[in-house]
């Protein structure tokens, strides 16, 4: 699978995470990809304080990306700048 086909498989995840962010006023965006099994997001909104986002980060996104993409090894999130 070549990056164009990784990105758009990760980003396909995401859309399908992003109504549960969205309906908690957060939201959640790719940064990058590196070496085709390690993805790092960036949350935002009411994401960024929220107490259980690494819970979210883990059980939600990082799941739901392995569903698309089992060679996904980790899902990280960046802090906003």
């Amino acid at each position: 699978m070549n990056p164009k086909e990784i990105e758009a498989k990760v980003q396909e995840a995401l859309e399908e995470i992003r109504p549960f962010l969205n309906s908690d006023g957060g939201d959640i965006s790719l940064v990058s990809i590196e070496q085709g099994k390690h993805v790092k997001v960036q949350l935002h909104g009411a994401c960024v304080g929220c107490s259980v986002n690494q819970m979210t980060l883990k059980m939600g996104v990082e799941m739901t990306i392995k569903k698309h993409l089992p060679q996904i090894e980790s899902v990280t999130s960046i802090d906003p700048s």
